[in-house]
């Protein structure tokens, strides 16, 4: 392989060295900012030696090259002259994807407290209906409903205290502080001074008048200057004061700050933001469900979806009601059924096996599976689901559909829609059915190009055939088993770094699975290659784009290069922390070089621990007796 003209044709196929702002490298992957992603030729990229992919993400051109990279990045820096390089990954983010990452690490850490308080208020509306119409008895009046309702209310109602700890996290302020901020908006006393008629002042200013409970915007704007406040005081005020007098000054300039001014801005944003969307569905309901039932899940593809959810979030929060995530609901139905047309269609073995998986995944609101595994990757299918996603939240928006709850679209929160009325309810379901039967009759029958037919799986007698050689991989971490088809990263669900599976984990902590040597500890610590003494030799990706953590949580035991016995600590990571700023820390355990064995089987057991089997690795039959014969090192 000739790295240095792969690195040539992929500079210029990017749109030369002008056309790149900056280039930086993980594990997998190149990761360049362009001034023009349009200049790139994702088309020839893909028929070039040695690239595997082509994401566009988080502001990325991102070119997959496995493990790779290392060479193909050292032949490239000659090409770029001064270009700002970064072999650890650092580099400028757009403002825009700043933005952007921000928000969904506020949100995301609280999205499992909503979908529950979402799902309890679905089970209270039929609970509701039911008592209504058949005992004629309002359920409102007795005190299990009050108490259940008041859980299912209060996420929404504290609002800010919960945004305040979330938002302090991304800001990497002081949680409790913007915790009190957050408090000091919902205080009752001061609830009652912002709706009373009488004039509200703070030091001889008239405040605006505001209900800030269940506000979002306030508290995130007033934590994010908080952040810059804290630093500032940390700064110049004297260490033996610091415990005492930073938060204090912090308080009494951060309050009354936002009553005076970020708290009116983030209340009038708000009410623009739902002004705007309430004026486009007056305008068109038909129109707006259309487009946000076929757009939503093109959306997912580039992580744009994570802006548009606080506007569903805000709504529920100010007015007890979204439309938003019913529109949603429609594209999710459509991936659903899109990945279950493949199912029926292909005569994969594999691409069957992923399309059942993505289905049933996507039924209960997590559409990535199917996205990825099936419906993105033969194009086909996902054309299919955008149309008939636009037809069912079309139907949605003519019928007035609306959910009481910010849910997460699938078969278990629909009864959040029930509350709208029969009409709007079975505009609803109707929608829904639509986008799901329409995509998988269309991919089914009009079909898709199908992913050919391996000799292995046309072959009856293939699985009768001997196993040569069989070797064993026990986990190196403790967790839960997830299939690699449903990991939500494109590069590693598609199976084009090698076939393996995925943990997610409930320790932080990955070991040596056998007497070892670390091949490559990358620098962020997120990514290790190991070569098992037995000669195999595994890549170990810890969560989803946690390179952008640049090490933080991060903690190395061991050096590249180095051997390792069984059960030695290699790296550690707070799962905490990094769950909390927003990061995925499913971990995918890939076997490297997977096309020189027969067969690589994942363990069927949902959880493993370190004395577990991970993944059976089989030789074909025509193997050696040693396994070196069998692993070579690449020209």
């Amino acid at each position: 392989m000739d790295y240095q003209n792969i690195a040539k044709q992929i500079v210029d196929l990017v749109g030369g060295v002008k056309n790149i702002e900056s280039l930086s490298h993980c594990f997998t992957r190149l990761r360049f900012h362009l001034i023009d992603n349009q200049k790139a030729n994702r088309k020839k990229l893909l028929q070039t030696e040695g690239v595997i992919s082509v994401v566009e993400s988080g502001g990325q051109y991102q070119v997959v090259l496995g493990n790779k990279v290392n060479k193909i990045y050292d032949a490239m820096l000659p090409l770029l002259g001064d270009l700002k390089v970064d072999a650890k990954g650092e580099q400028k983010v757009a403002l825009g994807s700043r933005i952007l990452n921000a928000v969904a690490a506020i949100f995301t850490p609280m999205i499992p407290a909503i979908a529950a308080s979402g799902m309890l208020k679905g089970i209270l509306a039929i609970a509701v209906m039911i008592s209504n119409y058949f005992y004629d008895t309002d359920l409102k009046q007795f005190d299990s409903y009050i108490i259940l309702n008041a859980a299912s209310d209060a996420i929404f109602y504290f609002m800010p205290i919960v945004l305040g700890y979330s938002a302090a996290k991304v800001f990497k302020t002081n949680e409790f502080i913007a915790m009190i901020i957050g408090a000091t908006l919902c205080y009752p006393a001061l609830v009652s001074l912002m709706t009373s008629d009488a004039n509200l002042t703070l030091f001889g200013i008239v405040l605006t008048k505001a209900n800030y409970t269940s506000s979002v915007i306030p508290i995130i704007i007033a934590v994010f200057i908080l952040s810059y406040i804290q630093r500032f005081l940390d700064r110049y005020i004297p260490e033996v004061l610091k415990i005492i007098m930073v938060p204090t000054f912090s308080l009494l300039i951060m309050v009354p700050l936002t009553l005076t001014v970020f708290g009116p801005i983030g209340i009038y944003i708000g009410h623009f933001v739902n002004w705007f969307y309430y004026f486009v569905m007056a305008f068109s309901p038909i129109l707006l469900g259309a487009f946000m039932g076929g757009i939503w899940c093109v959306l997912v593809i580039f992580g744009a979806h994570r802006a548009v959810v606080p506007i569903g979030i805000n709504d529920v929060a100010q007015t007890g009601r979204q439309n938003l995530l019913a529109f949603a609901g429609a594209a999710n139905f459509a991936q659903a059924g899109a990945a279950l047309g493949v199912f029926f269609r292909t005569k994969n073995k594999n691409l069957k096996t992923v399309a059942a998986s993505a289905t049933i995944t996507a039924l209960f609101g997590i559409t990535e599976p199917a996205i990825y595994g099936t419906n993105l990757r033969l194009k086909r299918p996902m054309i299919y689901a955008v149309i008939c996603g636009a037809i069912g939240g079309g139907l949605m928006g003519w019928g007035g559909s609306y959910g009481t709850a910010f849910a997460n679209q699938g078969v278990l929160t629909i009864p959040v829609y029930a509350n709208a009325g029969l009409e709007a309810f079975i505009c609803y379901l109707l929608g829904c059915a639509i986008a799901f039967f329409g995509s998988c009759f269309m991919t089914a029958l009009i079909g898709f190009t199908d992913i050919p037919v391996t000799s292995d799986e046309g072959d009856p007698d293939a699985a009768h055939l001997p196993k040569q050689r069989e070797y064993t991989v026990l986990s190196p971490l403790v967790g839960k088993v997830v299939p690699l088809a449903d990991v939500k990263d494109e590069v590693f669900a598609s199976g084009a770094m090698g076939e393996g599976v995925a943990i997610l984990p409930e320790q932080g902590e990955i070991i040596a699975p056998e007497n070892c040597s670390v091949s490559v500890l990358y620098p962020s610590l997120h990514a290790i290659g190991l070569k098992l003494d037995s000669g195999i030799e595994l890549l170990i990706h810890i969560g989803i784009d946690t390179v952008n953590l640049q090490g933080n949580y991060f903690t190395a035991f061991v050096k590249a290069g180095q051997h390792l016995a069984k059960g030695d600590k290699i790296v550690a990571f707070d799962i905490d922390k990094i769950t909390a700023a927003g990061f995925d820390l499913t971990t995918s355990i890939i076997v490297v070089h997977s096309d020189r064995y027969k067969a690589i089987l994942a363990t069927e057991s949902k959880q493993v621990n370190t004395a577990n089997p991970l993944l059976e690795i089989l030789l074909p039959v025509s193997s050696s007796d040693d396994l070196d014969d069998q692993i070579t090192d690449e020209a």
